[in-house]
């Protein structure tokens, strides 16, 4: 909206006496001082917005009252006492914050609308679910398959437009002159690999299927402790600000033989707001949480970061980038399949963690919640870092 309203008053004032007035309004045109612009707001917006959801959320009584999946018998049920009442359903801040200021601060394309669309489709399936929890007092929520199934629709919609997308990606080879124009879905850039992989129409569809879900339950998966999720979500944005930057500029995305991907730039701007209406929801949530984001922000941010991983080709990079929420996805994946297996073969389960999502595992050792959450927030820095060492790596 503000690059709008910038380019039109500068249009009104060419030829006139107001135009050297106006003509700082040109900075409105530089994506990296919409993204600054962008974060800035967000923050800005969360901590003025945040008491007064919290005080909402709490007098709608939407705290977290159901018995959580994390109470066990020991040590481990005592930590988890003391959140009963902190009010769940802190996702509406971040998404609220998150959709107005990218609505203020981006140059709208089709790239940024179909990203805010499915945030949008993916917050309303977690406030079902989180209602759901609430209403039933038993943390049961959704049932399981039918997130699958929404999400999965979701992610299938998403495939179809992308393929019929007039808009596509260029990858330029300077030193042998060559130029490759892709659909945005049909070819995929690998991890420390030079060339493009092209996949065509079929598993191009698959994979942007498996990202959106995938990534979309990962987060929600990490949603455990006080501020884990949503500090890795905003390391794992930032890899995704710089790569947005860089496939949205041709010269960039040439020198680095990444696909430049017209309009990429945006998201740039997309994922700053992301970090920001991140941090500004991390000060409410760190340890003790004030609130929870619950699956209305998790969903909605997971699904996010696959989007722009898929807009721009990397959803490979998108596995190394947010490398904490693999660990969680295949910690529940291996617990559930080792115990299934183990109870159908010898007639009782066995598990391979203590407990899972696998940050319950390390606090069932004994490491106190906040050691569990610096931690993976270091593993998460190094993820990053190698995440960005692919650009030259290849």
């Amino acid at each position: 909206m503000l690059f709008y309203l910038s380019q039109a008053i500068m249009e009104g004032a060419e030829g006139t006496s107001w135009a050297g007035y106006v003509s700082p309004l040109r900075l409105f045109r530089y994506i990296s001082f919409r993204a600054a612009g962008a974060a800035i707001t967000a923050l800005l917006m969360s901590w003025w917005l945040g008491p007064k959801v919290i005080a909402w959320l709490k007098q709608l009584k939407f705290g977290q009252e159901y018995a959580d999946i994390a109470e066990q018998t020991g040590d481990l049920k005592t930590r988890h006492l003391s959140k009963k009442g902190t009010p769940s359903m802190g996702g509406i801040l971040i998404i609220t914050v998150l959709n107005l200021t990218a609505l203020i601060w981006t140059q709208w394309n089709p790239l940024v609308e179909l990203t805010l669309l499915t945030v949008l489709v993916l917050t309303g399936l977690g406030f079902y679910d989180d209602y759901a929890k609430i209403v039933q007092q038993n943390g049961g929520g959704a049932k399981p398959h039918v997130k699958l199934w929404v999400q999965a629709a979701v992610a299938v919609f998403v495939a179809i437009y992308i393929w019929q997308m007039p808009i596509t990606s260029t990858l330029h080879f300077p030193e042998s002159q060559t130029v490759w124009h892709n659909n945005l879905i049909s070819v995929v850039m690998l991890p420390f690999y030079k060339y493009p992989l092209h996949v065509g129409a079929a598993v191009g569809f698959g994979l942007t299927v498996v990202t959106l879900v995938g990534s979309s339950n990962a987060v929600n998966l990490t949603d455990g402790l006080d501020g884990l999720a949503i500090g890795c979500t905003l390391i794992t944005s930032m890899v995704f600000l710089v790569l947005t930057y860089l496939a949205g500029n041709f010269r960039y995305a040439g020198y680095l033989q990444i696909p430049y991907v017209e309009g990429a730039g945006e998201l740039t701007v997309f994922c700053a707001a992301m970090m920001g209406a991140g941090m500004g929801f991390l000060w409410f949530n760190c340890h003790p949480a004030q609130v929870f984001m619950g699956d209305t922000g998790s969903l909605a941010l997971g699904g996010a970061l696959g989007m722009v991983a898929v807009l721009i080709h990397q959803p490979f990079v998108l596995v190394i980038a947010g490398g904490v929420f693999v660990m969680e996805a295949l910690s529940v994946i291996i617990q559930k399949s080792w115990f299934r297996y183990t109870r159908l073969k010898f007639g009782v389960g066995r598990r391979v963690f203590l407990m899972a999502p696998i940050h319950h595992h390390f606090e069932k050792k004994g490491w106190y919640e906040s050691q569990v959450v610096m931690r993976f927030y270091i593993l998460c820095v190094l993820f990053a870092v190698v995440a960005l060492s692919t650009l030259k790596i290849r």
